[in-house]
């Protein structure tokens, strides 16, 4: 029997803002969505059944994380990353070209071999091109692959970054080839520039003459001002195609989601929910709590008290605040469910909004809140 062909519609829009449905042969997943970041086979503190009672619908993983640790032999052994960590979510896999950046000892960029970089965890070297990117995440079994970028950081320098950004192009080109052909998976283009408006739309309609199912704006979330990523997603918004879902990597804060949605953005991935969650910050409908203050040893209340999911109305601030000055676990791991029930909340009554063609009321009324 074949397998269900990726596909996405849009279904009602507000303005820019939109809601639609990506079809995969594991699931559906209604759009505007968060993915939590399951970055080495988990995401941190939490079951895949706690997870997908949130409400998640699709989750992230590494390529760089998981071809060094623990290599793509052990996973492929077993069927792909979804039997591997006992996960039946669609999954997305970025490339690894953030990672290499940010993470390794970067020996070298080369166009042809692409990478060269030394493990941050032991200092082996590795190679990795457009083709063993996708190559591993086809052997991943990813439902969603990402192309090979370079993600420089933060700079002015116009002339690095369209070299950077020529490069991503020639490795995008290079990664459609090498994914081939794959109904049942999706292939994303990676939209680069920096904050050169030029550079960001000839990016955009290079990449859409390449052709994928699916546009990321990356290179962001690299130190640049929020002002700064709006203007951005202003840049591109009226090129995006309008067929084809829309990536934001790596955002964000819940006020950046609520931006971005603005500005035509379909799906998100982002740390902060789990990591804030483990440092004892949580997201709510009133604004972020620092549950290691004193003051809520004297709070008997819960973070949120109308959210009965998974029972996380029946534990106080005041219990809360105990087990993260205890350095208890299961602090960590009560926080960072709430969080990604949280920012699952939010994808809801944002898709609800945009339903209803109050989405200017409901960003105007939580931006500066959240």
């Amino acid at each position: 029997m074949a397998l269900e062909k990726f596909a996405f519609k849009v279904l009602s829009k507000d303005k820019y803002a939109r809601c639609g449905l990506i079809r995969t042969h594991r699931g559906n997943i209604q759009t505007p969505a968060f993915m939590p970041v399951g970055t080495q086979a988990t995401v941190k503190a939490c079951t895949i059944n706690d997870i997908k009672k949130t409400g998640s619908q699709i989750i992230l993983g590494n390529t760089y994380h998981l071809m060094i640790r623990p290599g793509l032999e052990r996973i492929k052994r077993v069927g792909g990353l979804h039997n591997f960590m006992n996960c039946d979510l669609p999954i997305l896999t970025d490339s690894g070209g953030f990672q290499v950046m940010s993470l390794s000892k970067l020996n070298k960029i080369d166009r042809e071999k692409g990478a060269i970089f030394n493990s941050h965890v032991d200092g082996k070297k590795f190679y990795l091109s457009p083709e063993e990117s996708i190559k591993i995440q086809l052997g991943l079994n990813s439902d969603i692959v990402m192309i090979m970028d370079e993600c420089p950081k933060k700079n002015e320098d116009y002339n690095l970054i369209k070299k950077s950004m020529d490069l991503s192009l020639y490795w995008a080109l290079r990664s459609k080839k090498a994914f081939g052909k794959n109904p049942h998976k999706a292939l994303f283009g990676i939209v680069q520039g920096g904050l050169f408006k030029d550079l960001r739309i000839n990016s955009l309609k290079k990449l859409i003459d390449i052709g994928f199912d699916g546009y990321a704006i990356g290179g962001l979330a690299v130190g640049e001002t929020q002002i700064e990523m709006f203007e951005v997603l202003d840049y591109v918004k009226d090129d995006l195609p309008i067929d084809k879902p829309h990536y934001l990597m790596g955002v964000g804060t819940p006020s950046d989601i609520l931006g971005a949605v603005k500005r035509g953005i379909d799906m998100f991935d982002c740390v902060l929910p789990t990591r804030s969650g483990r440092t004892g910050l949580a997201f709510t409908w009133k604004g972020r709590v620092n549950i290691k203050n004193n003051k809520y040893q004297k709070d008997d209340s819960p973070l949120d008290e109308n959210c009965s999911n998974l029972d996380l109305n029946k534990y106080s601030k005041n219990y809360l605040n105990h087990l993260f000055n205890t350095n208890e676990i299961l602090g960590s791991m009560i926080l960072t469910l709430h969080n990604i029930n949280f920012y699952q909340e939010l994808m809801s009554s944002i898709r609800e909004n945009i339903k209803h063609g109050t989405y200017d009321e409901f960003h105007d009324k939580y931006i500066e809140i959240l």
